[in-house]
């Protein structure tokens, strides 16, 4: 999180995918004033995030949007009654709904350049990321921040010249990663490392626990 909001700016376009009850959407927007897209298919949680946004009077800077992303569109299953743990279902799963599913460069138009993607969406992230090439492709994308990378995510962030990285935010030292670690459960991808490293020396302190950092 702390890398979000050393790098974030006003005005900036943040992708929140699996954006759950707002978290990140509200840390964006409500500290570093970026304009947030959230995403969030589970309609129960999607009500959560939009009471939590309002709470916060965000809802001018965040735009949810209640679907899936992936590699095509359409509509597909989602788990129900696992709270903020629901992701899309399995073959032969029990206790599903339909929900509507979009590719990302679909909804990306040229006018629309995202700066920092989160996403968060319980093992589906290569289907994301199928859908998103034109996205990736697109040098105003910085960093990527996701929870699990599979080999085959490493590769594809690779081709679009994504290196995976480390981030101390008491120090806001970057750290390039060798390209086989795997153990991880939250993964950071970075691209422009000058323009990157330049925005979070520059980031002003935020006090958390009665620490700046």
């Amino acid at each position: 999180m702390m890398l979000a909001l050393h790098f974030l700016r006003e005005g900036d376009l943040f992708l929140d995918i699996g954006a759950n009850v707002g978290t990140y959407a509200v840390l964006a927007s409500g500290v570093c004033r970026a304009i947030t897209w959230a995403f969030e298919p589970d309609p129960n949680t999607a009500g959560r995030l939009r009471r939590n946004l309002a709470i916060n009077n965000l809802d001018e800077l965040v735009t949810v949007y209640e679907l899936a992303l992936g590699d095509d569109e359409g509509e597909i299953l989602f788990t129900v009654g696992r709270d903020t743990r629901n992701r899309v279902a399995g073959l032969g799963e029990k206790n599903v709904r339909m929900v509507r599913q979009q590719r990302l460069d679909a909804l990306i138009s040229a006018a629309s350049r995202p700066i920092m993607i989160k996403m968060d969406v319980e093992g589906y992230g290569d289907q994301v990321l199928q859908g998103a090439g034109a996205l990736l492709a697109n040098d105003c994308l910085k960093i990527i921040e996701l929870e699990w990378a599979t080999p085959s995510t490493r590769e594809v962030l690779s081709r679009h010249d994504f290196t995976q990285a480390s981030y101390e935010p008491f120090s806001r030292k970057l750290r390039r990663e060798p390209g086989d670690t795997f153990s991880s459960d939250n993964s950071v991808f970075v691209r422009d490392w000058n323009f990157v490293n330049s925005r979070v020396t520059a980031a002003p302190h935020i006090k958390v626990l009665g620490r700046f950092i």
